[in-house]
């Protein structure tokens, strides 16, 4: 099957279900956080939150929001960092599944710097909060491009310090090595489904550049990094 990469594309994802709950939804989830610490997808994120950081005094605490959270594998991640590099983390993971949300809390039982919110985050409730630095690993692609638009132009009015993106590079390359990873990891119809069409909703280089341009971000750094991902950091200092 030819593999059209052009434009994003507008297909939903199982995963956009916010009422969706389950085995295979916990199951999705988990497999979702396995392959990103397989092929050090949230690595990515934490150099991002590290580079934003290495100014500021260790004794300060950092508000960090994960937007879109998961099973909340990345703030455990972060967590992990902070404790190493005797930084004062306060972690909050965002998401609008509230099972998803659950499962993330019942997995970070053994973190007390970690809480949780279940908020539909183009509401009220999430648009009056701030934070230090709002993360989304994996999540800017689930949005159309004028909800991307208001959203960066959103979060970059919460964030003090700045902005970690760790998103999709769409390419027919990724796309194929994805099919890989499925048959290998034996994963299930939802993963298979919902991978193939993230890397579709994925990004260019120059359309990331050209969103900074629109949104006027002077201060960012923007980076292909493997496994087929860019990390976009925006300083907002």
């Amino acid at each position: 099957m030819r593999v059209n990469t052009r434009h994003r594309s507008l297909a939903p994802e199982m995963m956009d279900d916010f009422c969706m709950e389950g085995e295979l939804l916990i199951e999705t989830l988990n497999k979702i956080a396995q392959i990103n610490r397989t092929l050090g997808g949230n690595s990515i994120t934490v150099k991002g939150v590290a580079a934003l950081i290495k100014n500021i005094p260790a004794d300060k605490e950092i508000t960090i929001a994960d937007i879109g959270c998961g099973n909340g594998d990345m703030l455990r991640q972060l967590a992990d960092f902070g404790k190493k590099n005797n930084r004062q983390l306060q972690l909050i993971g965002v998401d609008a599944n509230s099972a998803t949300v659950t499962h993330a809390r019942e997995l970070s039982e053994q973190y007390p710097s970690i809480r949780y919110h279940c908020q539909d985050i183009m509401q009220p409730p999430f648009q009056a909060s701030n934070y230090d630095i709002i993360l989304c690993t994996l999540t800017l692609h689930h949005f159309k491009q004028e909800e991307i638009r208001k959203l960066m132009a959103m979060f970059r009015k919460q964030a003090k310090i700045g902005i970690v993106i760790n998103d999709l590079h769409r390419s027919v390359l990724a796309y194929r090595l994805f099919q890989l990873i499925c048959f290998v990891f034996r994963l299930n119809k939802m993963v298979k489904q919902d991978g193939q069409v993230s890397i579709l909703r994925g990004f260019k280089k120059k359309e990331l550049h050209h969103l900074s341009k629109e949104l006027n971000i002077g201060r960012y750094s923007l980076q292909w990094k493997w496994a087929f991902r860019y990390q976009w950091i925006i300083n907002n200092l």
